[in-house]
C-alpha cells in the first residue's frame, strides 16, 4: 500500500490548483526559463511570478538557480507518483460508488415498468 505524506500532497495539489502555475509547468516542460521570461509570457509582474514559482518550489515541482541577476527555473526531477496514486485510489472508490448507484437505478427502473402498466389499464 502506498504511504502518503499529507503535507507533500497538500503542497502539490495547492500548486496544481492554479491555472498560471500549471501553465508555468507546461512552459518549463519545453525549456528552462528565467522568471523574467515567464512573467512576460504570462503578462504579470516579476513579483507575481516569483510568488507562483515559490509555490511550485515548495511543492518540489520546480527548482531555481541564480546566476548573477538571473534566476532560471526548471522542472524538478520528481515524478508525481504519490499524487497519481492518491488520485487513482479515489478514482477507484468513486467508480465503485457510481457502479452501485447504476445498479440501484436499474433496479428501480425495472420495478417501475410493471407499476406503469397497471396504472394504464
Amino acid at each position: 500500500m502506498v504511504q502518503y505524506r499529507p503535507a507533500q500532497l497538500d503542497f502539490s495539489f495547492a500548486a496544481l490548483s492554479d491555472a498560471t502555475r500549471r501553465g508555468v509547468l507546461e512552459q518549463l516542460s519545453r525549456a528552462d526559463a528565467s522568471i523574467t521570461d515567464l512573467a512576460g509570457k504570462f503578462h504579470m509582474t516579476l513579483t507575481g511570478m516569483k510568488k507562483h514559482v515559490a509555490v511550485l518550489e515548495r511543492a518540489a515541482l520546480v527548482t531555481t538557480e541564480k546566476a548573477g541577476r538571473v534566476r532560471t527555473c526548471r522542472l524538478a526531477m520528481r515524478a508525481l507518483e504519490e499524487e497519481a496514486a492518491w488520485i487513482e485510489r479515489h478514482r477507484q472508490l468513486w467508480s465503485a460508488r457510481f457502479d452501485e448507484l447504476d445498479k440501484i437505478v436499474e433496479h428501480l427502473k425495472s420495478k417501475e415498468k410493471p407499476d406503469a402498466r397497471r396504472k394504464t389499464r
